[in-house]
């Protein structure tokens, strides 16, 4: 529970990842408000179905407008937030369960519209909420409570289909650094464009990733995440795709590159659109006897 809501009792598990995570929101929601003086009420936070949806009533400080949707259809709600009042900055939060299955239609169609919101994707491999079912992210082959056999679907790589259907902004980190993932997900929202903070967020009850993530090297594991090297070109389309082809979870800012958003382009095609009165509107409706 919170401050906020202290009667909501949000299905969190001791140790969950999207712990780390929310520390990280609530740090970059005050900087980013704080940085461009404005209230904290001016950021909308949007929300799907799924243990990321709780983010929503976790949030402190100042009320900030929130909205928990339905399963999958977080950008679209946000779109249209955005379309109703472009001033405000609009954050998706969202799971792999939701974001990447019935979701991910919208991802492609926010990408090439370049949608000025920022997605905070909370990544555990599985259905949390639901008690463990096999989610798109689950390794091929994983014995969950849907696959007990075993998984066998082809897991969706998150950070390749971003950089493939053209996102702008792409970050990747995990939840154990909220400090750290504070910063990038200011950094998201500072960007001018569609961006996605990718964040592995281990599930302690169904999917702990933590060891596999950080390492143990006493038990001889080496651990998946590892820090993109500093000579990273972050602009560079080959760069990008170069980090991505090589095994593990790279930690840092992947792919970015400014330019028109949907909301600069509508403001263009204003300006190319003829202008004309009330009565110049009324009278093109009217039928010619």
């Amino acid at each position: 529970m919170s401050k906020r809501n202290p009667e909501y009792d949000f299905a969190w598990c001791p140790g969950c990842g999207d712990f780390g995570v929310r520390r990280a929101l609530q740090v970059a929601l005050e900087g980013y408000s704080a940085e461009h003086e404005e209230p904290q009420a001016n950021n909308v936070v949007v929300a799907g179905i799924g243990c990321s949806g709780n983010m929503v009533h976790l949030v402190e400080g100042e009320q900030p407008f929130g909205i928990h949707g339905i399963h999958g259809r977080s950008l679209p709600i946000a779109f249209g937030v955005k379309q109703g009042n472009p001033k405000l900055n609009t954050v998706v939060v969202a799971g792999d369960g939701d974001f990447l299955s019935i979701g991910a239609e919208h991802i492609g169609p926010a990408a090439n519209r370049n949608v000025n919101v920022t997605a905070v994707v909370m990544d555990n491999g599985v259905y949390g909420l639901t008690k463990g079912q096999s989610s798109p992210t689950s390794e091929f082959g994983a014995v969950t409570t849907s696959t007990p056999l075993g998984k066998i679907e082809t897991p969706v790589s998150p950070l390749k289909l971003y950089m493939s259907i053209g996102v702008t902004y792409i970050a990747s980190y995990y939840s154990s650094k909220p400090r750290v993932l504070a910063k990038m997900i200011q950094e998201a929202m500072n960007h001018k464009g569609f961006s996605i903070v990718h964040v592995q967020s281990p599930c302690t009850t169904y999917n702990d990733t933590y060891d596999i993530l950080k390492g143990k090297p006493k038990e001889g594991i080496k651990g998946l995440a590892y820090e993109i090297p500093e000579d990273h070109d972050p602009s560079s389309v080959e760069d990008a795709n170069d980090l991505l082809s090589r095994p593990g979870v790279p930690l840092g800012v992947i792919f970015k590159k400014e330019g028109k958003t949907l909301q600069d382009r509508y403001e263009e095609l204003r300006e190319r659109a003829p202008k004309r009165t009330n009565d110049e509107l009324l009278d093109s409706y009217l039928l010619q006897m």
